[in-house]
């Protein structure tokens, strides 16, 4: 781990400014690059239809989606285009490299994009089959103020602040902990317009073969 690197007693790991300047802009180059292949959809809840407040897409194998015919799930296919993810950017993959002490290379990248009002509601991430694998986060744009309780709904949560480059990784009992963006900070980088946040979440989706 990076020295700056915070581990906490429930395994969470936040390291900031895990990518420096130069690092989050060619990233966030690449994420464009992968947008304009598999552009920008906005997923709706389940059970209510209503739309999430955060607009979001994917690469790698496989993608995260939500709609009302199919609940939450991963799929190899873009919802709207019809066409494969594109390919998961080398600076992520080496993030999982670097911090997410597992063997075997993430399955998903999901891409979400906060705008100054967008807000992700606390959840835990448990659509994947092989859920000995860490959640790692990367952060570009607008700081946000991110949330993490406990493995059940409900009780108290802790804030940290997790600015432009900033990485956090889900492990140990944090990887089943519930989690969300309260809010995005305007004002406290120019890496996007609008004040805006793009999050990439990376995942292990399948079990690895024996």
């Amino acid at each position: 781990m990076p020295p700056q690197a915070r581990v906490y007693a429930n395994g969470l790991v936040h390291v900031p400014a895990y990518l420096d300047p130069p690092a989050q802009h060619l990233l966030l180059s690449d994420i464009e690059a992968a947008l304009a292949a598999a552009p920008l959809f906005q997923p709706v809840m389940p059970k209510t239809g209503k739309a999430f407040s955060v607009r979001m897409s994917n690469c790698g194998p496989f993608g995260w989606v939500s709609d009302r015919a199919g609940g939450y799930r991963y799929q190899t296919l873009h919802p709207e285009t019809g066409k494969p993810w594109p390919k998961i950017p080398a600076a992520a993959l080496q993030a999982w490299t670097d911090l997410a002490a597992y063997a075997f290379a993430p399955e998903a990248c999901l891409i979400n994009y906060y705008d100054v009002s967008a807000r992700m509601g606390l959840h835990q991430d448990r659509d994947e089959a092989d859920l000995a694998a860490p959640v790692l986060s990367l952060s570009l744009g607008s700081s946000c103020i991110f949330r993490v309780g406990g493995t059940a709904r409900g009780g108290k949560t802790t804030a940290l602040e997790l600015a432009s480059g900033d990485a956090v990784v889900l492990a140990g009992a944090s990887r089943f902990a519930y989690h969300g963006v309260a809010r995005i900070i305007p004002g406290t980088s120019a890496l996007l317009p609008a004040a805006g946040r793009i999050n990439l979440t990376l995942r292990r989706v399948t079990r690895p073969s024996p």
